[in-house]
């Protein structure tokens, strides 16, 4: 449904408006500051007329079915007057009051009979719980603060906020970019976060989309948003609350309790081409960064700087953070250096300040970094500020200028960065809005803004065939509900997708016990097989390292007597006699399936160092090209992988092959499969591949899984 009499309404009805303080009055009063062209509907029977507007007593006197209706009294009054809305044919409304889902039981109710009459009437409900909406662009106001000053408010950044706060924050600080919409959504009770997106993306005034969110409730669609403002090249920035795990569930697997909501939810984003932030200072410079005329188009930074000291603090902090800053390379330098002088450190940053010409040095400066080909972004470096106690504005705008030189003759972005956020000189900031500079703040939050924005402007990975798809995990079901499919089973479909398994036999004694570990090799590893016990090692039920048939004979009556001490009497499949794999690398796969974003990889370190490190990688399935080699390089085992301490090198392509067969499998019985582990994978000397040692499957039982 089109949200055009929510976001750009003809005409405003304000039930419970009043002369006196109040959002009644605001409403009114933000109509007439904003330039609101259509009509006001002021009701109230105290009233007469209201604020130059005729006042009406209830909403079925008013000469026409308003666009929207401002609820503007308590929530304990809403349903008695929501039904005269209702019938007199109002298209949206905007509850501002509490009182409803977020408190309770009661309130769940009021909030459903509310819904269910807009559903019912085909009303666009806003909130409730929320703060309203406004839209400097069109010049129209249901939102409960007074706007008083609307010239520096109408901008191009698209703001949603289920937080009422966040958009207080956001709209009193207008220095570097506005907004053509400030959506504040509250409790979202119809009207979700991926609807509004969705206006926003065809809206010709937003050229940025910001979200602050606490839950998504609309997951595909949220999906679909996403990436049709990544095909219209509109970035959506946004920063997600409640980032701890929000839910305990009992999991089979350790991958399920690994990946939890906030870095499935990260993935999401990335995968959909938008922007993660993780707190306010990140989320304002990657709006103001996106306030440049010219966007990144690579993440090489080169910075400008007059201290030595700034330097090699950027320099540390890009370390720290993924940052690409690199060296100016030696013909760059020797140009630099002739005008300059000498060069301290690598070059970049570069610290210009030389003999103190800043007049002779900074233009040349920027020049050399121009025509440096290894430098995608130019930042210069220096601080400022409204009310500072020494220097002088002067000597700060004679930079800005020679910066905005530069800009104009260049084909790269340029920006000015303050060390720290918030610093900002208001004429310096003017200046550079006029000639579509971006002012950033902060080494970290500022520099760390352009390289988000230039992932962003990355194309997206390209799309790859899965492999030609083997049996399903279904010809495993077919004899009724199994809670797991136990480590036999579950290695035999690994190896049918090729994905190396260790060499093993399942025997139902001790003889078949001992044939099999002469025929597979001494020494063998023991363990018992059965879709009732997924974690054998907890009842001791696996025995390594049995060298000759004494000890496998007494490792086979040590597994039975544990069996027995089990409570509930599992029921047995056998038991697996082993190879001992020696050597290798022990790594971690595992898929889970989030409730709201389907299925995950998860790699990493293996064996239990990864119940302790949690270092992991992330992608959600379908893996894309490079996804698989991605993960191995984020992860410490990479650094293992490589050989360490005279180690050889593993076979990491082996690895990488066997991770995107483990994601087309779980993609392709995506409707059958929980969870997967594989802990561990013992990857080998390069040229001898990987092996899964130890495997569990747990298929979904319910829609829930």
């Amino acid at each position: 449904m089109p949200l055009d009499a929510l976001l750009r309404p003809q005409s405003i009805a304000v039930l419970g408006a009043s002369e006196r303080p109040s959002i009644g009055r605001s409403i009114i009063v933000s109509a007439k500051n904003i330039g609101f062209e259509g009509r006001i509907y002021p009701i109230n029977p105290r009233y007469p007329e209201l604020l130059g507007h005729r006042c009406y007593p209830a909403v079925e006197d008013l000469p026409e079915a308003p666009d929207v209706v401002a609820f503007c009294v308590s929530y304990t009054r809403i349903l008695e007057n929501f039904r005269p809305v209702a019938a007199k044919g109002a298209k949206a409304v905007s509850i501002f009051d509490g009182g409803f889902a977020e408190r309770g039981e009661e309130g769940a109710k009021l909030q459903a009979q509310i819904v269910g009459i807009c559903r019912e009437a085909g009303i666009l409900l806003n909130g409730p719980n929320c703060m309203g909406v406004l839209n400097p662009a069109t010049r129209s106001s249901i939102y409960i603060h007074e706007v008083r000053d609307p010239a520096d408010l109408a901008g191009n950044v698209g703001l949603i906020s289920q937080s009422g706060s966040i958009c207080i924050g956001l709209v009193s600080d207008v220095r570097r970019f506005g907004f053509s919409h400030v959506i504040s959504s509250g409790n979202e009770a119809l009207i979700g976060a991926a609807e509004y997106m969705e206006a926003l993306i065809d809206d010709p005034a937003t050229k940025v989309i910001a979200l602050f969110t606490e839950t998504i409730k609309e997951p595909e669609r949220f999906v679909a948003a996403l990436d049709r403002a990544a095909d219209r090249g509109k970035p959506v920035v946004v920063l997600k609350v409640g980032r701890t795990e929000r839910t305990k569930r009992a999991i089979t697997t350790h991958t399920g309790g690994l990946a939890g909501d906030a870095r499935v939810f990260r993935e999401v984003l990335k995968a959909h081409r938008a922007i993660a932030v993780d707190d306010m200072d990140e989320f304002t410079e990657v709006l103001a960064v996106c306030q440049g005329e010219r966007w990144p188009r690579g993440r090489r930074l080169s910075v400008i700087t007059a201290s030595g000291g700034q330097a090699e603090l950027m320099l540390d902090i890009a370390s720290e953070r993924g940052l690409e800053v690199p060296p100016l390379p030696e013909d760059s330098r020797k140009e630099a250096e002739r005008v300059i002088g000498s060069i301290t450190g690598d070059g970049n940053p570069l610290d210009a300040w030389g003999n103190g010409d800043y007049a002779t040095n900074f233009p040349h400066a920027f020049k050399v970094l121009d025509r440096t080909p290894s430098a995608d972004v130019i930042v210069f470096s220096g601080d400022s500020c409204d009310g500072q106690p020494m220097g002088r504005a002067e000597r700060t705008l004679a930079y800005t200028k020679i910066l905005l030189d530069s800009a104009r003759a260049s084909s790269k972005p340029h920006y000015v960065m303050n060390t720290r956020p918030g610093l900002m000189l208001r004429e310096q900031v003017d200046l550079l809005r006029k000639h579509g500079v971006a002012m950033i703040g902060g080494l970290r939050q500022g520099l760390g803004a352009i390289d988000k924005l230039a992932r962003w402007s990355e194309p997206p990975p390209a799309r790859r065939a899965p492999a030609a798809f083997g049996p399903s995990i279904a010809m495993y079901l077919q004899s009724g509900t199994r809670r797991t499919i136990n480590e036999f089973d579950a290695k035999r479909l690994l190896a049918a997708h090729g994905i190396p398994v260790v060499k093993e036999t399942l025997v139902a004694s001790s003889m078949e016990a001992v044939e099999a570990a002469r025929a597979i090799g001494f020494p063998v590893v023991l363990k018992a097989v059965s879709d009732d016990i997924p974690h054998k090692s907890e009842y001791g039920l696996v025995l390594i390292d049995l060298r000759d048939e004494a000890a496998l004979t007494a490792a086979w009556r040590t597994l039975h007597e544990r069996l027995a001490k089990i409570p509930g009497a599992p029921m047995l499949a056998g038991v697996l006699v082993q190879q001992m794999v020696a050597g290798g690398i022990e790594v971690f796969a595992g898929v889970s399936r989030d409730p709201d974003f389907g299925h995950t990889l998860a790699f990493g370190i293996g064996g239990i160092a990864i119940e302790i490190m949690r270092d992991f990688a992330l992608r959600l399935l379908p893996l894309r090209a490079g996804d698989a080699e991605a993960m191995i390089a984020e992860t410490h085992a990479a650094k293992l992988l490589r050989g360490v301490r005279g180690e050889p090198p593993a076979d990491v392509d082996s690895l990488a092959r066997s991770l995107y067969a483990l994601a087309d499998l779980a993609y392709a019985d995506r409707a059958l499969i929980a969870e997967i582990d594989l802990n561990p994978i013992k990857v080998l000397p390069q040229g001898q591949g990987c092996v899964v040692v130890d495997a569990l499957i747990a298929p979904r039982t319910t829609d829930k899984d």
